[in-house]
């Protein structure tokens, strides 16, 4: 049998040379199996995950099964046919050589086939140059990125835990006072008998085993009784606890001694990057104790920091690009304090007149009004009735006529093509705007609103990711880009580079797309990841 050694020996100039274009399904994958194998692919020329997911974003999943038999009609070999499935699974490694090359090249020729199929309707759909120059070129960064990993603080992490349970201990007792006896508070069943038997809370969403106790709910029945609240807080200190104090310390990786997180380019509608194992992008930042989970993320030895590169406001910069409204563009073009700004217009008083409850409240209608949001979210949000948020709404879109006659055209134009589009022609398709259900419909016309804008910022982010990683190299720097969350991107420094590294950091991302307002980026460092936020 050939040794692993004397097979990689001559696969390695192939792997390497560039003029030799590589064709893969989720390509990255086998990108970082080699490079721990001493091998670096180059000539990436084609991902027929990246493209199945350009095609059809709001597709449910991408994995080659999927693709196969959608375009091909193909049903691929299920990998327990190799290894088995559940505690009798083996390792790859003992699987007879003949079944593993079978397995292999069913995959390389269906993702040869896969090739020939969908890059003709990447151009056909003007998808062609978002795939080659923005989502192509991002796969060996994000590798290089999941390979450097992030250094985590297991002790802080431990002593938050350990704070977190008995925090929850005492909430569970509050929890059983205010509803008069014990019951299971993780189990919606139980909850919804309290809540609407026992304590007689108005009733709002019907589910098939009752009715609804999720977070829209609680927040509209916290006005009724301080129960619901604390059932949320509850919630959110047992997810922090589960999800971050306790599994991040299971996911370092022994060999690094870091947590290697994975960035996903084929998941979300919009083209946000996700994350997972773990998923960074749901560390909560409105509250103080969602953000101490930041502090666990360090640089690692004392020559190092952390600096935290975040787009400021991107997402309200491209809906005033997008809808040239005239005060939104106005108020970027002359560095306003945004939200204090539009409190000022929708409630007719001069900006030094502006309340901290105003400025909150025209904040939390900023961003809401890119997810296009209701009446009825609004009130909740801002703990006021329907009628008060309907009248905030509509005083908004007055004071910014541009927004709502964008609003109106991206929504027609939606309806009439069945898919709209970021500012680098990513698209999404909206069949949910033709439904015949009325909830469906208004659905689709929030995503059409929506995609545009935070589309567009995902692809600045994404480009600004590219620029960056090119200078990184370029210029030999040990600086590493090491996570992306949302707006912002981290970097792990070494001190002596950082004033070189903040300068040039700000210069790419700010002209990484160029739009109609200024574009900032707040930079911040810090020992850990909450001090640079």
């Amino acid at each position: 049998m050939l040794s692993e050694e004397y097979v990689l020996n001559k696969l390695k100039p192939f792997l390497e040379d560039a003029k030799f274009s590589k064709i893969g399904h989720n390509i990255k994958y086998d990108l970082e199996v080699l490079k721990r194998s001493g091998v670096d692919i180059n000539g990436i020329g084609f991902d027929t995950m990246i493209a199945s997911y350009l095609l059809n974003p709001s597709a449910s999943g991408h994995k080659l099964d999927d693709v196969a038999f959608k375009y091909l009609q193909r049903q691929m070999i299920p990998i327990k046919d190799l290894i088995g499935s559940g505690a009798k699974q083996i390792p790859m490694s003992q699987v007879p050589v003949e079944k593993v090359s079978d397995y292999a090249c069913a995959d390389a020729d269906t993702t040869l086939h896969l090739k020939y199929i969908l890059e003709p309707q990447l151009v056909e759909h003007d998808l062609e140059e978002i795939f080659s120059n923005l989502e192509l070129p991002l796969i060996p960064v994000l590798a290089d990125m999941e390979m450097a990993g992030v250094k985590i603080d297991t002790a802080f992490l431990r002593e938050l835990s350990a704070e977190y349970e008995k925090h929850l201990q005492g909430m569970t007792e509050q929890i059983y006072a205010l509803a008069g006896g014990e019951f299971n508070i993780n189990s919606p069943k139980q909850l919804g008998e309290v809540l609407f038997d026992k304590l007689k809370l108005p009733k709002f969403k019907k589910t098939k085993t009752g009715y609804s106790t999720d977070e829209n709910v609680l927040n509209t029945l916290a006005r009724y009784h301080e129960l619901p609240a604390l059932i949320l807080e509850y919630r959110e200190f047992a997810k922090l606890k589960s999800t971050y104090t306790d599994a991040l310390i299971d996911l370092i990786n022994p060999h690094t001694g870091r947590l290697h997180t994975s960035f996903n380019q084929a998941v979300t509608a919009t083209g946000r990057l996700s994350s997972s194992n773990p998923n960074l992008q749901n560390i909560p930042v409105r509250t103080e104790r969602g953000r101490e989970i930041r502090r666990a993320f360090v640089a690692e030895g004392d020559d190092k920091v952390l600096l935290a590169a975040d787009y400021s406001q991107i997402e309200l910069r491209i809906l005033a690009h997008l809808s040239k409204d005239e005060r939104l563009v106005e108020a970027f073009a002359k560095n306003e304090d945004i939200h204090s700004y539009a409190a000022s217009l929708v409630f007719g008083v001069p900006v030094s007149e502006v309340t901290k409850e105003m400025r909150s409240r025209a904040k939390t209608m900023n961003y809401g009004i890119v997810y296009g949001i209701g009446a009825m979210r609004l009130g909740n949000e801002l703990k006021i009735n329907i009628h008060e948020a309907q009248a905030f709404i509509d005083n908004y879109f007055q004071t910014y006529a541009g927004v709502k006659t964008y609003f109106d055209r991206t929504i027609q134009e939606a309806t009439k093509k069945g898919y709209v589009t970021t500012l680098m022609g990513r698209r999404r398709y909206v069949p949910e705007i033709h439904a015949n259900d009325r909830n469906t419909r208004e659905f689709g016309k929030r995503i059409a609103i929506n995609t545009p804008v935070q589309g567009s910022s995902a692809d600045l982010i994404k480009v600004a990711m590219l620029k960056v990683a090119d200078y990184l190299e370029s210029t030999n720097k040990q600086t590493r880009m090491v996570l992306q969350v949302h707006d912002e991107l981290v970097f792990e420094a070494p001190k002596d580079e950082l004033e070189e590294i903040a300068e040039a950091l700000r210069r790419i991302m700010e002209t990484a797309l160029p739009i109609d307002v200024p574009i900032k980026v707040d930079i911040n460092v810090g020992q850990n990841w909450l001090e640079a936020k």
